[in-house]
């Protein structure tokens, strides 16, 4: 209660809230920085926040544009920031970079917002952020299930049982293991039914996501005109609704690919080919 009080005695010394037209401020795990300038972009004021008076010095000033970097947890306070009557403005950190002078800070968020040809990042409903975490706990149990696999590939081949990469040659470690002509020692057999039986878990846990993936597609109409699509599965439209951006937010399909990091083949003559940076999620 009492840093909450100096902070605002200290804010009201410093500036009128009428002044302040945009705000930047950078979020972390404890300590907040809050940046606030005018209309013509000249600083109001500048103060270290903790997470509890965050929303108490916003709630001071009549509604202005709030600017932060798109990282995590920013769409939980661009939600509550816009209950409080601001409009939120996100911005990816590659788009911010361009006005760091000499170190990262929110000053820079505050700069990058005010630019009118900004491209900016939605805020994210609860539902939306709650449908995307299916498919990132689909894409965790993948990569353990890769892992527990290597793993078991690895440490059969230490007794001369070689398997190619991929699941659908577990079948041959599994027959290698059960095969009694192969002297395995007692203990690499149990710790290998233990790896098998994670693997196990892991696929049962995969194919219960599949199905409730698929089955909230089938019960989105949305989803099912991306259904129409050649090639568009259900997973693969409830992954677009829950991890694209709206669509409105694009001027054309092209541009929609682009974010996709799908491109066309390059022609050029220069022997240069520039990648392009795929800003889709891993899971699209």
């Amino acid at each position: 209660m009492c840093q909450g009080s100096v902070a605002e005695t200290c804010y009201k010394e410093e500036a009128s809230t009428t002044e302040v037209s945009i705000i930047g401020i950078d979020l972390a795990k404890n300590v907040f920085q809050a940046h606030g300038a005018d209309a013509i972009g000249r600083r109001v004021f500048s103060k270290k926040l903790s997470r509890s008076q965050l929303l108490k010095l916003l709630s001071v000033f009549p509604p202005c544009l709030v600017a932060m970097e798109a990282c995590s947890s920013v769409h939980y306070w661009g939600r509550r920031i816009a209950e409080l009557g601001h409009e939120v403005r996100l911005i990816q950190p590659i788009y911010v970079k361009p006005f760091v002078k000499r170190q990262k800070n929110d000053a820079a968020d505050a700069e990058a917002a005010s630019r009118p040809t900004m491209r900016f990042v939605q805020v994210k409903s609860a539902e939306q952020q709650a449908a995307g975490m299916a498919f990132k706990t689909r894409d965790l149990f993948v990569r353990q299930k890769t892992q527990a696999i290597n793993a078991l590939r690895g440490h059969l081949a230490e007794y001369g049982v070689v398997a190619p990469q991929g699941a659908v040659h577990l079948k041959r470690l599994q027959a290698a293991l059960a095969d009694e002509e192969d002297t395995f020692p007692e203990a690499v057999k149990r710790h290998a039914e233990l790896i098998l039986d994670q693997i196990g878990d892991l696929q049962a846990r995969i194919a219960q996501l599949d199905e409730e993936i698929a089955a909230a597609s089938r019960a989105d109409e949305r989803a099912a005109r991306l259904m129409t699509i050649p090639g568009v599965s259900p997973v693969t439209a409830a992954a677009i609704l829950a991890l694209a951006p709206d669509p409105a937010a694009f001027r054309r399909g092209r541009d929609f690919s682009a974010w996709m990091g799908l491109t066309p083949r390059q022609h050029s003559s220069g022997g240069i080919r520039a990648a392009l940076r795929r800003q889709a999620p891993s899971s699209l």
